[in-house]
């Protein structure tokens, strides 16, 4: 969700202090990697899931203030819009068999938060992009009642100037062409974030690695083909987010002026590297300022919130995003991988992220590092790839140049994978479970978009319209989503 803020709208005033606090605590937190002792000894990763609301019709469910009362657990969060609500997972270590103890825990957890919500009208789904989603769904009151995502509307809309355009288009032609005059569309955006804690100097290699990475995740785990009843990309999440909230108009864009969702344009050589781009390129959208002292902090052997620094960096949506944080006094640095759609199960999501924990940890250690052999250029083309054709897209990988994303990773990059599990010390029938649902992925040529495609494909060809085979597709993939069987063994109607 990020942090709350108190303000809807910021004074000049407001602003210029803003920016002034913002830059005095990157200068402290360039101390703290050279001073500061980072919480280190005993890395942790983490997990937030996002998930959709809808109704007895599969249409969205305006209704996440109902459902989380409901639920009455504080894991569970708001989410941008009504039809959103968050589950996070309290951090914990990889080793042993963590990983199938969580898999238990989250589907109890979902299952209850289920109940509760059907209770109130409402059912929870985890995919990608809802498909049922429709414009007319956000000519009603839709953003959730949270200062942050009604100034973050506003601050972008002030920014640009002008509507934001939607332009996407299918494989098959279909096409998305939209204005809009809020950020809506964002929210139905609903992801999975990876958070793996690193030490200062390990940063920039795990970095680099999840880069190099995340175009064969968005190939593996594609889980969004429609929006607005279009067929669009397989991943149409990725282009949707960044077009949803641009705060560039065309002239800005033409001079070539980042925009807020950014894949990057550089490999890195330090944490403080993404840190100073953010602040050095990208213009507050949110201006909160604490009381806080970063430097007296720091001076007084405490380690400051630098909570500026940290509004600002949740403003930058990097599908990897660097992370500052404090727990119990002691700091500490995290990657936060985002470039994964929620869904289509619980087993799904956390095969997935064997798959991300394995791969990166071996990347990251290589003597020759992937990212040494291969352009940035080429990394961010891989991306794009892969978010337009999915499991079937065709990617380049130094030593192998460019082949299916299957082949690259039955051949290559699964068996790191195993590895770094390994090394984790991660449980044999953890790897084996998790890893033998990629490959058995790999092997089908099934994902969450392409299982959704076929199906609805099936149910036109069988005389549905385009709206009620959605329907009819999310009525199965919600039952298959609750069987909690992987989405490459699922059935077609």
């Amino acid at each position: 969700m990020g942090e709350e803020v108190r303000s809807r709208s910021y004074t000049r005033e407001e602003r210029q202090r803003y920016r002034e606090k913002v830059r005095q605590d990157l200068d402290v937190f360039e101390l703290m990697l050279h001073r500061s002792s980072f919480e280190f000894d005993r890395p942790m990763t983490g997990l937030e899931i996002e998930l959709n609301l809808v109704d007895e019709h599969f249409e969205p469910s305006f209704h996440n203030a109902e459902v989380l009362a409901a639920i009455a657990d504080p894991g569970y969060q708001t989410e941008l819009a009504r039809y959103n609500i968050e589950l996070n997972v309290p951090p914990r270590p990889l080793p042993g068999r963590a990983a199938l103890e969580l898999e238990e825990e989250l589907r109890a957890s979902l299952n209850a938060a289920d109940a509760r919500a059907r209770e109130t009208g409402s059912r929870i789904m985890a995919i990608g992009i809802l498909p049922t989603i429709r414009p007319e769904h956000y000519q009603r009151e839709w953003i959730s009642a949270n200062n942050r995502y009604s100034a973050l509307n506003d601050s972008i809309f002030v920014a640009r100037g002008e509507d934001i355009r939607l332009d996407l288009q299918g494989p098959d032609g279909e096409r998305v062409d939209a204005y809009c005059d809020s950020i809506a569309p964002e929210s139905a955006c609903t992801s999975v974030q990876l958070h793996l804690q690193v030490a200062p100097t390990g940063f920039a290699a795990h970095w680099n690695a999840a880069q190099a990475l995340s175009a064969v995740q968005v190939a593996l785990a594609a889980n969004s083909p429609y929006f607005f009843g279009r067929r669009l990309h397989a991943e149409t999440r990725i282009a949707l987010f960044q077009q949803a909230t641009d705060t560039r108009p065309i002239e800005l864009k033409n001079q070539g002026v980042r925009p807020r969702v950014f894949f990057g344009e550089r490999w890195i050589t330090s944490i403080f590297d993404l840190f100073e781009e953010n602040v050095r390129y990208f213009p507050a959208l949110l201006a909160d300022c604490s009381d806080e002292d970063p430097a007296a902090e720091l001076a007084a052997g405490r380690a400051p919130r630098l909570a500026e620094l940290r509004l600002h960096n949740g403003t930058i949506y990097r599908w990897n995003r660097p992370i500052y944080d404090v727990v119990g006094g002691v700091p500490h640095l995290r990657v936060e991988n985002r470039v994964l759609p929620a869904g289509p199960t619980i087993v799904d999501v956390l095969a997935n992220a064997a798959f991300y924990y394995g791969a990166v940890r071996v990347l990251a250690r290589q003597e020759r590092p992937v990212w040494t052999r291969m352009s940035f250029a080429a990394c961010a083309e891989n991306f794009a790839r892969a978010a337009r054709d999915g499991i079937d897209a065709r990617l380049y990988w130094p030593g192998f140049g460019e082949l299916c994303v299957d082949e690259l990773v039955l051949r290559h990059l699964l068996p790191l994978a195993h590895q770094g599990l390994e090394e984790w010390g991660v449980a044999p029938e953890v790897r084996e479970r998790y890893l033998g649902i990629v490959e058995a992925r790999c092997v089908a040529g099934v994902n969450g978009a392409t299982w959704q495609t076929q199906a609805v494909q099936r149910l036109e060809a069988q005389g549905a319209d385009r709206p009620t085979a959605l329907r009819a597709m999310l009525a199965r993939y919600a039952r298959h989503m609750a069987d909690n069987d992987p989405v490459h063994t699922w059935p077609l109607p």
